[in-house]
């Protein structure tokens, strides 16, 4: 039996079109920012506490890109599915909490960083298909 991670995840991009990405804290994997529901949240509490507390930046406004399924990237065995949502933000962004690194990459030629299997596999596809 698989072990499911339910996630909330965002797109930020920047106005050149790069995606933001983050690295936790004790990995090499980069991933979208967001995160695990807190108990009675809905997708959009979750997103908005979440980058608060990763990147101290406010949620304006997001748009579900939709739901993704893929095995985790930091924890074996697990699977996550994601509400991704394409987010507008509003303040600095920085790295807080967990999160040890940021990088903005172009969605179409991300580099040779280690990304999560999510991001490779769903995400990036639905996101260069809709132009």
């Amino acid at each position: 039996m698989t072990c499911v991670l339910d996630i909330v995840t965002a797109v930020i991009r920047d106005e050149a079109g790069r995606m933001l990405l983050v690295r936790k804290r004790g990995t090499s994997t980069f991933m979208k920012p967001g995160g695990k529901r807190d108990a009675g949240e809905d997708d959009l509490t979750t997103l908005a506490r979440e980058l608060e507390e990763e990147l101290g930046c406010r949620l304006v406004a997001a748009e579900l890109l939709g739901h993704f399924s893929a095995p985790a990237a930091n924890e074996a065995g697990f699977t996550v599915q994601s509400a991704t949502y394409l987010a507008t933000v509003a303040g600095d962004i920085a790295p807080r909490a967990e999160i040890e690194e940021i990088r903005w990459v172009d969605p179409a030629q991300p580099g040779d960083l280690r990304l999560a299997p999510l991001l490779t596999e769903q995400v990036l596809p639905a996101l260069l298909a809709r132009g």
